[in-house]
């Protein structure tokens, strides 16, 4: 088989180093890619939302699965463009992808079919959102509606910093269109947990759990990031749990997307908080998380590409998915000043002292080829991950890693799945 591969994260490094140990692929293609992917695919000079270049090129090469990682050009309706011309493709369409392109849309479909979630209210004025801030008092959750790379929401422990976050959306348009409207939730105390699962509109097959850190600093300290780290399995996770989960959120959600008429085939991940035992959802993303997709795949134990080519072609009733018994560890290395401005093209050391490997691999996100040399090209620039027998030794296995490998003004958090070492 021929598999096109879109992105250029550590999320499709990931899914291309999964994708490569299946026999039944032949070549990977990855476009735009970075510097640790074109080691095992060919990479494109074609941009992850160039929707028209990409299925030109899947029709000229006749790639037989197309896999999207980012969340813009699903939304943006790839999906749909694809399957008109009869080209197999991994992810939702443009209505199903509305679930993570718009979070209004999302709350209203969760309040629509009952799958437990904040208290909310939506505004597209700002005086209006500031007077309800007034009135209601915080802590309170606000969000851009629309798709802002992780970076829109907003926990807020005071008035002020509410009012100060809205001015950043609604005023200042930090994320463009995507503040045009905004949520103001309440604030749900608890445990944050990540559950994915794989979809073709009737079957749900669970992915393993994991867990995000989201803020910049340790302890859940500075604001929110695309993602600092993150390990699997998430304790928090119970079996129990799970169950509950799947009844409570993923089964009313499927049986609500059918009403819909929306035929859902790909990954729905559902950012969970976990509040005295009990589920509620944060927000549902329709593609593999990042870096949560880092940790997962390195610990899944069967094929791939039979599991997403099966999902495309509505057939993930005859898949069956296998995990290894151990635990994956995945520590983000962030440019400075990230999530804010950063520089870009600083020389990246060390990397080779972690090649052939099975226990630890590098991922690039933020990376680029520079005269031959790896440099950073983005906010987040590497994320380390390692495999261990429990949290504790994977969680040291990728920081032994991470204090071999340098580039100037690098920046990571310190305390990644100590919640899970923690757990009793």
């Amino acid at each position: 088989m021929k598999v096109l591969v879109i992105g250029s994260g550590g999320r499709e490094h990931a899914l291309v180093w999964k994708l490569k140990q299946s026999p039944k692929v032949d070549v990977i293609f990855c476009t735009p890619g970075n510097a640790g992917i074109s080691e095992l695919a060919e990479c494109l000079d074609i941009k992850a939302d160039d929707i028209d270049a990409l299925l030109n090129f899947a029709k000229y090469e006749w790639i037989d699965l197309t896999v999207v990682g980012p969340e813009a050009p699903l939304t943006a309706g790839i999906v749909d463009a694809f399957v008109k011309e009869d080209r197999r493709i991994f992810g939702p369409d443009a209505s199903g992808a509305r679930l993570e392109g718009s979070k209004v849309f999302a709350k209203d479909f969760m309040l629509k079919y009952g799958i437990p979630s904040a208290e909310y209210k939506t505004f597209t004025s700002y005086i209006h959102a500031e007077e309800y801030i007034r009135l209601k008092g915080a802590p309170v959750v606000i969000k851009a509606d629309g798709l802002a790379a992780g970076k829109g929401v907003f926990v807020c422990e005071t008035r002020d910093e509410a009012i100060d976050a809205l001015k950043v959306i609604m005023k200042d348009k930090a994320f463009g269109p995507a503040g045009n409207k905004v949520l103001i939730e309440q604030c749900l105390k608890g445990e944050e947990a990540s559950f994915m699962v794989l979809t073709d509109g009737k079957t749900v097959l669970p992915l393993a759990t994991s867990q995000d850190h989201k803020r910049i600093y340790d302890n859940d300290k500075g604001p929110n990031t695309g993602g600092m780290g993150a390990y699997s399995p998430a304790p928090v996770i119970t079996q129990n749990l799970e169950k509950s989960v799947m009844k409570s959120v993923i089964e009313p959600l499927i049986k609500g997307l059918s009403r819909e008429g929306i035929n859902y085939r790909g990954v729905i991940y559902a950012g969970l908080m976990i509040c005295d035992g009990k589920p509620f959802v944060l927000e549902f993303n329709c593609r593999f998380g990042d870096p949560e997709a880092q940790p997962v795949l390195m610990r899944l134990d069967s094929d791939l590409c039979e599991a997403l080519k099966a999902t495309t072609e509505g057939k993930l009733k005859d898949v069956k998915i296998t995990w290894k018994n151990d635990v994956s560890v995945c520590v983000v290395m962030t440019s400075k000043g990230y999530p804010g401005p950063y520089e870009k093209g600083d020389k990246i050391i060390g990397l080779d002292s972690q090649k052939n490997r099975n226990d630890v691999v590098v991922f690039h996100s933020g990376t680029t080829l520079k005269d031959g040399e790896v440099v950073t090209s983005g906010g987040r620039v590497l994320g380390v991950t390692a495999r261990g027998q429990d949290v504790k030794t994977a969680k040291e296995k990728a920081y032994e890693a991470v204090e071999k490998i340098h580039f100037k003004g690098m920046h990571y958090r310190k305390d990644i799945a100590d919640k899970a070492i923690e757990k009793p």
